[in-house]
């Protein structure tokens, strides 16, 4: 490994929406555990703890900070910063923005970006692909890792690899890039030799990237430029500017510069990489029972091959069926074939022209101070399960259109009604009357659990009027 620092920055947006029903847009791919204990972001981050390397960059969505900042703090990780896109302008306004944050502080820095959804089993082989990368990178390249094709995927990107460079031992210039062929060429290129699949990872010097964005996509660099100078900070975030953030740009680092520069390079690597993007893909994935099933929760099947099942709540049944993909959430159920996994972004999108809001939120909803549950909901009322961390502190807060009855049923509450403040243990209610100011706190050093009943002509999470809050979240936003 080189001895120059490299700045892991780990690339948080997207949604993923072909793993709907459990990635969703309050709850994207990369924040949910779907191969291992951790989560794809944090696996991401672990990997990027290489000999020599900063902490890391993350760039994320402004409504996923506070569950991407406990995620880093799970694993023991302290982001250098977190970056708040306040909307996704795709990757190459996201990498100037990194680009121009490492160069403050070490202009030939060497910026390793990373995809945060993908799966990598072989830490070894990435790290010595970063090695071998970081040579060509400090000598101004911009590097790509390119994986060796296992089969014609249409859904990838392609990159022809050219002639090798000198003195860098396994990094080759790139030919150029194929943006997702179809099937006769993807077959092509698979057999080939001579293409690889377009991971996504880069490796680059901060002031290289810079110029070229420069060169090759001013109407990217310069936004991003004002957008970060007039950002503010805080001790945790950046947050950058909605306005001019959104003057950049909406366009991918690959169209806007690699497949311009002269100065792309490819280092061809066997990861154990997938980008998980499907059903099928996780499938693929994880290990399957002797009937070719993969198995998750509490499911029974007879007579049932080839197939993935998911039951997150309550006993799932298959008899008889093949090559299914059965994802039984707490609100919705996804019934597909396998071998259409890939159309399951087309229901998305369908359920989300009929506004539905299965598809941005879960009925199990995490906030900065917890998490609230959906438990059951009819004309005039909304039952509510509410876990309140230790050191959880709602906002005080108040309704226009409902009141609220909370029943403690797991440890203490500090309960803030108007002007009075008091306590409720397990098994104590208290009545929240309609309008009234309140604030609900866990003060203790083990969860709040409590039951809520909102009873109200509208029950929207909008009808919040916030007077205080210790996460910074705006009136009336539910972020």
């Amino acid at each position: 490994m080189s001895t120059v620092t490299i700045y892991p920055a780990i690339l948080s947006g997207g949604v993923g929406t072909r793993l709907w029903p459990l990635a969703r847009a309050s709850t994207p791919k990369q924040l949910l555990a779907l191969y291992g204990k951790n989560t794809l972001l944090q696996d991401t981050a672990l990997r990027a703890a290489l000999p020599n390397a900063a902490s890391p960059l993350v760039i994320c969505g402004e409504k996923h900070r506070f569950i991407v900042a406990e995620q880093m703090q799970e694993v023991g990780i302290s982001p250098a910063a977190i970056v708040l896109e306040p909307e996704g302008r795709n990757t190459a306004p996201a990498i100037a923005i990194i680009s121009l944050m490492v160069a403050e502080k070490d202009p030939q820095g060497l910026v390793l970006l990373l995809p945060s959804d993908h799966v990598i089993q072989s830490a070894g082989a990435f790290q010595a692909a970063v090695g071998k990368a970081a040579v060509a990178a400090r000598d101004g390249y911009i590097v790509t890792f390119g994986l060796k094709p296992s089969g014609a995927e249409t859904g990838y990107g392609y990159i022809e690899v050219g002639s090798a460079l000198k003195n860098n031992d396994g990094v080759n210039s790139v030919s150029r890039f194929v943006e997702k062929p179809d099937t006769e060429a993807a077959a092509e290129y698979s057999q080939s030799g001579n293409y690889r699949w377009n991971s996504g990872m880069l490796l680059f010097r901060a002031d290289v990237m810079l110029a070229e964005l420069e060169v090759f996509a001013a109407d990217v660099i310069g936004p991003c430029k004002v957008a970060l100078d007039t950002a503010s900070r805080d001790v945790d975030f950046v947050r950058l500017d909605t306005a001019l953030f959104r003057k950049a740009q909406n366009i991918s680092i690959d169209f806007a510069v690699m497949e311009k520069t002269s100065k792309a390079a490819v280092i061809a690597c066997d990861l154990g990489w997938t980008d998980v993007g499907t059903w099928s893909s996780l499938w693929a994935l994880k290990e399957q029972d002797a009937d070719g099933n993969v198995l998750q929760g509490d499911v029974a099947t007879l007579d049932t091959r080839d197939s993935f099942v998911r039951s997150e709540r309550g006993l799932t049944a298959l008899v008889g069926v093949k090559d299914l993909v059965v994802v039984a959430a707490d609100d919705v159920v996804l019934v597909a074939d396998r071998r259409s996994a890939q159309s399951v972004g087309a229901i998305v999108q369908r359920l989300k022209s009929l506004n539905r809001s299965e598809v941005s939120e879960h009925s199990r909803v995490q906030r900065p101070w917890g998490r609230y549950q959906s438990i059951d909901s009819g004309d005039g009322f909304q039952v509510k399960e509410i876990v309140v961390k230790p050191g959880g502190r709602l906002s005080l807060q108040m309704h226009h259109k409902r009141a609220e009855h909370w029943v403690v049923v797991e440890g203490t509450a500090q309960v803030t009604c108007d002007d009075k403040v008091f306590t409720l243990n397990t098994n104590e209610a208290t009545f929240i009357p309609l309008g009234a100011k309140h604030r609900l706190e866990n003060l203790g050093k083990t969860p709040l659990r409590l039951i809520e009943v909102q009873c109200g002509s509208y029950l929207g999470e909008d009808d919040i009027v916030r007077f205080e809050d210790v996460y910074g979240r705006a009136d009336g936003k539910k972020a």
